[in-house]
């Protein structure tokens, strides 16, 4: 399994069907594809407004696009954009791959013209289901407590266990809950994506995990951590230079990874 960390919460996950058509997947996750400072800031006080996303798309992005079969979106309404803006729009529209989301985004994308794929509702046919060769999970995620998160959209992150591969959690946007502490603990993924930029508006509390979330975040499970969300929004202050200090201090480093924008990371079962 190969892990490339675009940009924020877009990876690209590359692992191969082992199913009677063999294939290669290309599994793209919240595409948000907007040149940099084409989107609206999201503080509204003070000098820290600054146009979005604050940094350009790797270089080697159409190479790594040229390689998507398929998408996956966590949560995408009331204003996140930066998990699919209209450039991700464009590119899953134009390129025709089929999309998975959870059911509450299925009518939303399909009037957008996208080839939607939506997965089943926790539940409804049990806590997981088919997905490729194997079985993917939701893990309900909340964004923000309180008032703010009234107003925010949760969506679920997904635990996706494939053959011959290592499983792979991918949180989408949350704060360090119960289920995701219960996902980390009790279900052991072999790789976590965390959202680390401890995303916080104007007022109200933060509405994503911070480096603090990735430290617990390590002493919960075995697995390997990998923090992404990191220095593309204006709203999020975690720096990925602070995160690998405190990992460093914490004795953590090997554990907790925090890749730069177009890095790939390469995974084996059992890691």
């Amino acid at each position: 399994m190969k892990i490339t960390q675009i940009r924020n919460a877009t990876v690209l996950v590359e692992f191969e069907s082992t199913g009677p058509n063999r294939a290669a997947i290309g599994l793209l996750v919240d595409p948000m594809l907007a040149d940099r400072g084409a989107l609206p800031s999201l503080k509204y006080l003070g000098g820290q407004r600054r146009r979005n996303p604050l940094v350009e798309l790797p270089e080697q992005t159409p190479e790594l696009l040229s390689r998507v079969t398929h998408a996956l979106i966590t949560h995408c309404q009331r204003g996140h954009f930066d998990h699919l803006d209209r450039a991700g729009i464009r590119f899953l529209r134009r390129s025709g791959v089929p999309v998975f989301c959870m059911p509450r985004d299925e009518g939303w994308l399909r009037a957008r013209g996208l080839r939607v794929h939506g997965l089943a509702a926790p539940g409804s046919t049990g806590p997981s289901q088919a997905f490729f060769d194997g079985r993917i999970t939701p893990i309900p995620c909340v964004h923000g407590r309180g008032l703010i998160g009234r107003l925010m959209e949760h969506g679920h992150g997904q635990l996706i266990e494939l053959p011959g591969e290592p499983s792979l959690y991918i949180a989408g946007d949350t704060i360090l809950t119960h289920d995701v502490r219960d996902c980390l603990a009790r279900l052991q993924p072999d790789i976590c994506v965390l959202p680390a930029g401890g995303a916080r508006f104007d007022v109200g509390a933060e509405i994503l995990m911070d480096g603090d979330d990735m430290l617990c975040a390590c002493e919960l499970t075995r697995g390997l951590v990998i923090a992404n969300h990191l220095e593309a929004l204006d709203h999020c202050p975690t720096t990925r230079a602070e995160l690998r200090d405190n990992a460093a201090r914490a004795r953590m480093e090997s554990r907790l990874l925090v890749p730069e924008d177009g890095a790939t990371l390469e995974f084996s079962a059992g890691w």
